[in-house]
């Protein structure tokens, strides 16, 4: 079965989005980390050593709010207790911890921006 074209441009974005973290002396730790509440696209832990739990977000070019505004509180909220639970799993807890936004404006599936938000929340 097909996937539908929302899916096929998330999962693309992801793909971009590992291979940017990758580029960059990322470790790519997890993808798609779910529990209960949700998933966390990706979990990488930065050059630096801090654990980065990744919300990837996907648009195509002109659309009206950044893929970063599709991030709301409830959002964040649910990554902060992902990552708790992945903290744990992995006996990780004394790990310094950031949360990041990467978002990718796809044009095709070769052709993309990406902007990576630090500490977005």
């Amino acid at each position: 079965m097909a996937l539908p074209e929302h899916l096929k441009v998330g999962l693309r974005g992801e793909q971009l989005a590992c291979r940017f973290l990758r580029r960059n002396k990322y470790e790519i730790i997890a993808t798609n980390y779910a529990t209960k509440l949700g998933e966390t696209d990706i979990v990488a832990r930065s050059p630096d050593g801090a654990m980065c739990f990744v919300e990837v977000k996907t648009r195509s070019p002109g659309q009206m709010l950044s893929p970063s505004e599709a991030v709301d509180y409830r959002k964040s909220e649910n990554l902060k207790t992902n990552a708790a639970a992945f903290l744990r799993m992995t006996k990780s807890e004394g790990s310094p911890v950031r949360f990041d936004i990467i978002e990718v404006i796809l044009y095709d599936l070769y052709t993309a921006d990406i902007n990576h938000i630090k500490n977005a929340f």
